[in-house]
């Protein structure tokens, strides 16, 4: 089946954030009760079709901001030969892996390894382990959830987190955060030349639990643990009672 329409009925919730009262999350049921799951190494075809095993590694990625950027340097360091093709052989500098622009200043991002179309800590699929992130096999290695060790963007995919300020009538204010699904869309007008997709794509849709189970370290980490646990029950019930207009068109019927 081909990728399903960007645009569908979703059923959403909104709910008061436990943990601070200026908040409210609004959140997708439709999206996280779905049968998604990465499938990386299981099949995905990758972004662009000349990179079939690099996944949506292809364009590096991203800082959420400098204390993202912070973290993950630390791991950087804790990188060695064995963990990451293309380790330079010696300490570890931001050169190494933090993009550059024409007059030398550092970018935001993880650069691509000798300008190839993937991240530098993208281990080729010749290398020892096999294909993928240097910084995912450190995590395993040392028994931690990948989601310490990554850019926050890496994990959260294609999970998405917006936040929005709302003035009620009354003229009182709070904080609307948004859990989604990361489409094309939210890569900008280049994510529509993708060659190939996984949110809306059959071949992604078959978890045998739903999206808010597995993903539950990374919703704890984008929501808080209160947050979550109320999400839960929501998830809970909308699958109870959902009807197939409920249904995400990439879930098997």
């Amino acid at each position: 089946m081909p990728e399903v329409d960007l645009v569908f009925p979703r059923a959403w919730v909104e709910f008061a954030d436990p943990a601070d009262a200026d908040q409210v999350f609004r959140c997708d049921l439709t999206w996280l009760t779905s049968a998604y799951t990465c499938i990386f190494g299981q099949g995905c075809p990758g972004i662009y079709a000349e990179s079939p095993d690099t996944g949506c590694c292809t364009l590096g990625a991203h800082f959420a901001d400098a204390e993202d950027q912070k973290r993950v340097a630390g791991f950087v360091a804790e990188l060695t030969p064995e963990h990451w093709q293309f380790h330079p052989g010696r300490q570890v500098k931001k050169r190494d892996w933090i993009e550059k622009d024409e007059d030398g200043e550092a970018k935001t991002r993880t650069r691509k390894h000798h300008g190839q179309s993937a991240c530098v800590f993208h281990n080729r699929a010749d290398f020892p382990t096999g294909a993928g992130c240097a910084l995912h096999g450190l995590a395993l290695e040392q028994g931690r959830d990948p989601l310490e060790t990554k850019p926050d963007v890496c994990w959260q995919l294609p999970i998405k987190r917006t936040y929005r300020n709302v003035t009620r009538q009354d003229d009182t204010e709070y904080l609307e955060i948004t859990i989604t699904e990361y489409d094309r869309r939210g890569w900008g007008p280049g994510g529509h030349d993708l060659d190939w997709y996984c949110s809306g794509n059959t071949e992604a849709h078959v978890a045998v639990e739903p999206l808010f189970v597995t993903s539950r370290n990374e919703l704890v980490e984008l929501m808080g643990q209160a947050a979550y646990d109320e999400l839960a029950g929501h998830c809970d019930a909308h699958l109870r009672s959902r009807s197939a207009l409920a249904l995400h068109p990439a879930d098997p019927r």
